[in-house]
């Protein structure tokens, strides 16, 4: 199935298109795409993932209506692609777009599998790939070269975890069991953790690691070591419902630390007392105290009935950060590497806080430290879970301080690296 468009007219009858087409053949290519900007949207909108789906696409929405869907003078069309968050899916959905509905761009993806997966697609048709949410680290790291029309908005996975590991170890934690989704993903945020974690002194003493859509954790949680301060989880999905469930109604009573998709918004307002207290690091929290983001976070609300969660708020940014390269363009498709270019310049202050880009296309931002807390915020009148900051790291690469020479000659974060060298 091609992408189903949104936000285009359709032509009355037959002859009325075929005479639209005709006159359309005869304008020059410039004059047609200072007209239109086509984007493609993938994101699964079916499957266990599909909530996750819809916060991603009314991010991007909401923006496109604030924008009157004019990008600098250009009418955008919007061209909607169900990956049932399966790569295979995503890959043929990506050629679609581009062969048949004929995107200038296309964006989004979930999972970092997903976007290891559309990476070559972009490299393949040379089109603009605007990775908004698969985090997949080496997309801008040591694969970086392969691909020169991918752009990344969101974040790589082990990002805001270098500077969680740090915080971790000053706050007194000597000895952490992880837990996490096992997939390139869960591997990621440990690695990062890990490597600054116990680089100040910390010991990971345990990773245990669920399939990925695990719901039934019984196996895993009476593994984790009694004599670990706390655990660090990285959950995705519906796994982020379920685990913190569970692990409360195990007994544990330690501290719970862990990755942002763990205890994002997505997935808060369905979880009760049990996840009071875990303290996550991401680029974005819902509760971030700036004008800007209060006046998204009501606005979004308001129009979808719950408060915006990263997925939402990374897409709508990405629709800023696509507008602001048609701006400057005035409305006519640059090209596809002027186009990157173009956006690997901007800096912004979006909604999560500045934003600029490193040589590798990867955005430096803020990393927020969230303890959920129920508490009353931006003038709601209940108590409800927020992710309030507690700490904020700014401007934050996605190489934290490492030499990067050296950062990238060293393995990515995998299955068994960092090796778990404290692991009995």
């Amino acid at each position: 199935m091609r992408g189903k468009e949104l936000g285009g007219n359709k032509a009355s009858s037959a002859a009325l298109a075929l005479l639209f087409a005709t006159a359309a053949s005869l304008l020059p290519a410039a004059s047609a795409s200072a007209s239109e900007v086509r984007i493609g949207f993938i994101a699964p909108l079916t499957g266990p993932s599909a909530q996750v789906g819809k916060d991603m696409l009314n991010g991007l929405k909401m923006y496109l209506k604030e924008a009157h869907y004019n990008f600098g003078g250009a009418k955008v069309k919007l061209f909607v692609a169900d990956s049932e968050g399966k790569p295979s899916v995503a890959v043929l959905k990506a050629e679609q777009l581009i062969r048949q509905d004929k995107v200038n761009l296309f964006m989004g993806g979930l999972l970092a599998s997903e976007g290891y997966a559309l990476a070559p697609v972009s490299t393949r048709e040379k089109t603009v790939y605007v990775d908004s949410i698969p985090s997949g680290d080496d997309l801008t790291q040591r694969l970086g070269p392969k691909y020169p029309y991918l752009i990344r908005t969101g974040w790589s996975s082990s990002q805001p975890s270098h500077p969680f590991g740090q915080w971790a170890c000053q706050h007194g934690y000597k000895k952490i069991d992880a837990i996490a989704a096992d997939y390139v993903f869960g591997y990621e945020v440990v690695g990062g953790f890990q490597q600054t974690f116990e680089g100040c002194g910390g010991k990971i003493i345990q990773k245990l690691w669920p399939p990925l859509n695990t719901i039934d954790f019984g196996p895993y949680i009476p593994q984790l070591k009694p004599n670990a301060d706390a655990v660090f989880s990285v959950m995705v999905a519906s796994m982020s419902l379920q685990f913190p469930k569970q692990l409360k109604a195990s007994g544990w009573k330690k501290p719970v630390l862990g990755g942002g998709t763990s205890y994002d918004e997505f997935v808060l307002p369905f979880m009760g007392d049990e996840a009071i207290g875990a303290v996550t690091a991401l680029q974005y929290s819902a509760a971030i105290k700036t004008a800007r983001n209060e006046a998204f976070v009501k606005k979004y609300r308001a129009a979808y009935g719950k408060v915006p969660s990263y997925y939402s708020e990374s897409n709508y940014t990405s629709g800023e950060l696509i507008n602001d390269v048609m701006k400057e363009t005035h409305g006519k498709w640059p090209g596809a590497k002027q186009f990157i270019a173009k956006m690997a310049a901007l800096k912004i202050n979006a909604v999560r806080g500045p934003i600029s880009f490193d040589k590798f296309r990867n955005p430096i931002q803020n990393v927020y430290i969230r303890k959920v807390e129920k508490k009353r915020m931006f003038g709601y009148p209940k108590k409800e879970l927020w992710n309030v900051v507690i700490k904020t790291y700014p401007h934050v690469s996605q190489f934290w301080h490492y030499n990067v020479e050296k950062y990238l000659k060293q393995p990515p974060y995998s299955r068994s690296y960092p090796p778990c060298r404290f692991c009995k």
